[in-house]
């Protein structure tokens, strides 16, 4: 009973750590210690030291690319071949959570991207080749959530804050402990935000073999929609301040009743033109609301030493074509990518992993796990245009075939071999990445 007990308050609240020491294999990756434990330890936590929560997650990454990373290697993909090798520090993550009892907790995560603040110069990868200095998000560091909750009971809590927006498996299962390979699933983490994260209010619980999370937040930005990242950017903000001028609505539900499966749909809609402090109230743009939808499948089974994930997305934008043009005339000096955006995205992965170590009794018992897995991604941030041309270097599948070690629960030890099928003009894109990530709680 404790243990049914305790399982049914890990899978309530969303959250950006999915750690070791509060899960089980079924429960979802958004949900954090201190809400696993605030009402069963409560009466047990007396002291305010006790009731402070410390975690994290990071990732250390290394690659070699068997492609040309120069800004032509698309417009003139026979003169450009190479190879080329970077080293980095995709995510590294610190949680810190407060039990003020009584059903009360503040959850926060400060995310430190690629080592270092939320902006970078970047070679645009079109003719031009210009260099361009782009922020992701205002502010040195993401604030990747914070928000405060309330527990009423198990099939009600409230949250108020900024939050995970929990569409589509990525986003929902992002720790390094919740995919193989060593980068996120790349068709996800290219035309939607990743981890999508926005200020906003939620209702979210459990009952029985279901669980469910409905919020309210604000519209995207369709002034840094672009043709490679579809709507990916439209998250973020150059001021210190979201713009609000227009409102969407998100949701996520997921089944528990299959031993070892998990089956999640999630979805959002909300417009996304005017939601700028750019003017946009001229006669041409009457009538112009640049709709997103967005539809999300994904599951997860694990048992018996397999494990294995995947999840498809389509997304659609209205008035595409009006956006695009709104967009490629706007001033070098804007935020705007100034380039085609397409009506309709579509993505697409699964993997699946044995772990070798399942039928070793011994193994079994010192926690060691070894996958070996592959996976395919097939993904298009311009399925569909509304006018324009889409770029047929942006489509693309990815197999990638690797293994995962975790000599601890916390340790995760990665490597595989990906290559990118492009259409035949161009080049297909190898590499071969190693890297190491943790997921634990201090405290």
């Amino acid at each position: 009973m404790f243990r049914k007990a305790v399982i049914t308050l890990v899978t309530l609240l969303p959250c950006s750590a999915m750690l070791a020491s509060a899960q089980t294999a079924e429960e979802p990756a958004v949900f954090t210690k201190s809400d696993s434990i605030s009402l069963v330890q409560m009466k047990k936590k007396t002291s305010a030291w006790d009731r402070l929560h410390v975690g994290g997650y990071g990732e250390v990454a290394f690659s070699r690319n068997f492609y040309s990373d120069n800004y032509l290697r698309y417009s003139d993909p026979g003169k450009y071949k190479g190879s080329h090798g970077r080293f980095d520090l995709p995510h590294v993550v610190v949680y810190l959570g407060y039990d003020f009892g009584k059903g009360w907790s503040l959850s926060s995560e400060i995310e430190f991207e690629h080592g270092g603040a939320e902006s970078a110069v970047e070679i645009e990868t079109e003719e031009a080749g210009e260099y361009e200095s782009e922020i992701e998000r205002g502010g040195e560091v993401a604030l990747e959530q914070f928000y405060l909750q309330k527990v009423f009971f198990p099939q009600l809590k409230l949250r108020a804050g900024m939050q995970v927006v929990p569409v589509g498996g990525t986003n929902a299962h992002h720790e390094p402990n919740q995919f193989f390979g060593v980068y996120r699933p790349e068709g996800e983490n290219t035309i939607m935000p990743c981890t999508w994260h926005e200020i906003s209010v939620s209702l979210s619980g459990r009952a029985g073999n279901w669980s469910y999370m409905a919020m309210f937040l604000p519209g995207l930005d369709s002034e840094r929609f672009g043709n490679q990242s579809w709507i990916h950017d439209g998250s973020a903000s150059p001021f210190e301040f979201k713009i609000a001028n227009n409102y969407a609505f998100a949701g996520r539900i997921d089944n528990y009743s299959v031993k070892g499966l998990r089956l999640g749909l999630s979805g959002y809609v909300g417009n996304s033109f005017r939601n700028t402090l750019y003017p946009t109230d001229s006669d041409k743009n009457k009538g112009i609301h640049g709709r997103v939808s967005i539809a999300s499948f994904d599951f997860k089974y694990e048992n018996f030493g397999l494990l294995a994930r995947g999840s498809f997305d389509w997304g659609h934008l209205s008035d595409a074509a009006h956006i695009s043009k709104f967009n490629i005339s706007m001033s070098k000096n804007s935020t705007s990518k100034r380039q085609e955006v397409a009506s309709d995205a579509i993505a697409a992965g699964i993997e699946a992993g044995y772990n070798i170590f399942a039928p070793m009794q011994k193994m079994k018992q010192s926690g060691q796990k070894f996958y070996v897995f592959g996976r395919y991604d097939y993904y298009d941030p311009m399925a569909k245009m509304e006018s324009g041309t889409s770029l047929k270097w942006c489509k693309r599948s990815k197999i990638s075939a690797g293994f995962n070690w975790m000599p601890i629960s916390q340790i995760i030890v990665k490597g595989d071999y990906s290559y990118s099928i492009l259409d035949k003009k161009y080049n297909n894109e190898p590499s071969i990445n190693i890297g190491i990530a943790y997921v634990g709680w201090f405290k």
